[in-house]
């Protein structure tokens, strides 16, 4: 047996601290739900499928980025942070999106992207005009070497060259993503301040929290000091040859963060979670959400691009999240946007249902915020999306090297025998892949036996038991390819076991243990091939 994660609590979590341990749905609004009958989802979509989510039982709803942009990047682009883009609908629409979601019990989480913005946002406008203009150091500008090259080597995650050059300055701006986001000079307090303005806009419109994008990237080394390689692996863009020890990950981000938890704690039970990318998160994870005068919470990536799911997975991504004193709180996702969904990555050949199944038990039980992802309750696989119908530049730039992520952004099935299955009257901007109407919202939810009806009664357990929501991990010692811990708070103890190989295995800790809730025909002694099982001892 490893050593316990403290139990944080003794006590429920109250409304200040409800997102401790809770269930967030997130919704990516361009494929939600289409109410005017243009093909991409919208704000009054949204709202008008909020009973849905709320049936769940889940606690929240993120929402991706719906601000002004020229979706560039699909909303990641920010050109005005404090309106919403006329395809997803308008500012009143929002209002009624958090009024009718406030009535259900529901909070609303939205993203901010504060790293970069669109190159049409009025900021870089002025910015690019020239060195001399109101703005000009509010992005990150740097002169070309002797020979016209770009300042440093650094690679965009996209695109090559995170470089452009820009002939009215006469110089070069950085962009971390796409060309058209130029990089924020966070170095900068009054980007800062004016970044704050914005968080406030939204936190006065009555938001109850924020998801921070790829926080990580929010400031760069002001030497621009060249990235070293990256050690041998898997490359199929610029980017995967460098170490990005200088482009990102600067050590002044932790405090423009205090500046954001002290905004937010203006705002009484507001809630914050750090997105942070990159294969060794771990350490800015623990220091953007340390002391309780960070961010509430830390988003990693340790299972979004993880190539097969085993025991060894999960005991690495909780490893570092001990509860020791001054510690933040994890928060993990199988599936979302940016990645191609869990069921498709780590099926290997086995039946995706019971695989889904067994999944969303394993997710409702860890230690830490849980994340649901859009469809993920219908146990959706990665649609296909033929090469002329992309549209996410990632993929189109890496096809066919990457699955890109248009295959997890494809149209959330409603209706099994409705046009484009329910989503939209036309065409919608990503088409439906032909396995998802007969998953549909309409055929699951009459069917007890169905993921959905699975989902709802995972989701009731983990809120009905404080060991699951709360509690301390401590894993155990099981054969492969077993994975066994426990969730531990107060004076409750229950067992999580799943076998994620592909063989029936026969093990039963000790004691003589109750199953509380399982899938995929888990027993007491024995679990069939992705089969799962949280069991308490009698005695308790």
């Amino acid at each position: 047996m490893t050593d316990p994660v403290p139990d944080p609590l003794n006590s429920s979590p109250g409304d200040a601290d409800w997102w401790r341990g809770a269930v967030i749905y997130q919704v990516y609004p361009r494929s939600f739900a289409d109410s005017n009958g243009d093909g991409v989802g919208d704000l009054a979509g949204i709202t008008a499928r909020l009973d849905h989510i709320a049936s769940l039982g889940v606690d929240a709803v993120w929402i991706s980025p719906f601000f002004t942009s020229p979706m560039k990047d699909f909303g990641y682009d920010v050109a005005d942070y404090c309106d919403v883009d006329p395809v997803f609908g308008s500012l009143a629409d929002f209002d009624r999106l958090i009024e009718r979601a406030h009535a259900l019990g529901l909070k609303i989480i939205t993203d901010l992207v504060l790293a970069h913005t669109s190159d049409q946002h009025a900021w870089f406008k002025d910015s690019r005009q020239s060195r001399g203009a109101a703005k000009a150091d509010w992005y990150v500008w740097a002169e070309a070497k002797p020979d016209g090259s770009p300042p440093s080597n650094w690679q965009s995650v996209f695109v090559g060259p995170a470089w452009t050059w820009d002939a009215r300055r006469g110089q070069y701006y950085l962009h971390n993503f796409l060309p058209e986001q130029p990089q924020l000079n966070l170095h900068n307090v009054a980007v800062q301040d004016a970044l704050l303005d914005a968080a406030r806009f939204w936190l006065d419109r009555g938001v109850d929290g924020f998801r921070f994008d790829a926080i990580n990237f929010a400031m760069h080394d002001p030497a621009l000091t060249d990235n070293p390689p990256a050690p041998p692996g898997k490359r199929t863009r610029p980017f995967d040859f460098q170490s990005h020890v200088h482009n990102q990950s600067w050590p002044r981000i932790p405090a423009f963060l205090a500046r954001v938890r002290a905004l937010m704690d203006q705002y009484p039970g507001r809630f914050s979670v750090a997105e942070v990318v990159g294969p060794d998160a771990e350490p800015e994870m623990q220091a953007f959400t340390a002391d309780d005068r960070h961010l509430n919470s830390a988003y990693g990536f340790s299972y979004l691009y993880a190539g097969e799911l085993t025991p060894d997975l999960v005991r690495r991504a909780n490893a570092a999240w001990d509860g020791r004193p001054g510690q933040g709180w994890p928060a993990w996702a199988f599936s979302n946007h940016d990645a191609p969904r869990a069921v498709s990555r780590w099926a290997e050949g086995r039946d995706p249902d019971r695989f889904a199944r067994m999944a969303m038990l394993l997710l409702l039980s860890l230690r830490g915020n849980v994340f649901v992802y859009q469809g993920e309750e219908l146990g959706l696989p990665q649609a296909e999306v033929p090469f002329d119908r992309l549209v996410d530049p990632e993929a189109i730039a890496n096809w066919p090297e990457t699955l890109g992520r248009d295959g997890a952004r494809t149209p959330m099935p409603w209706r099994a025998d409705a046009p484009h299955a329910g989503f939209s009257a036309v065409e919608p901007w990503l088409p439906v892949d032909p396995r998802h109407p007969a998953m549909a919202v309409d055929r699951q939810d009459p069917d007890p036996s169905s993921i959905l009806n699975l989902t709802r009664r995972l989701i009731a357990l983990r809120k009905r038991e404080p060991a699951l929501r709360l509690g301390a991990l401590r894993f155990l010692d099981a054969p492969a390819p077993l994975l066994a811990f426990e969730r531990r708070h107060g004076d409750q103890t229950l067992t999580c076991v799943f076998n994620l190989g592909h063989e029936i295995v026969t093990w039963t800790p000790d004691g003589a243990p109750v199953v509380i809730d399982s899938v995929n025909a888990a027993a007491s002694d024995t679990l069939p091939p992705l089969a799962g099982r949280i069991t308490r001892s009698p005695s308790i």
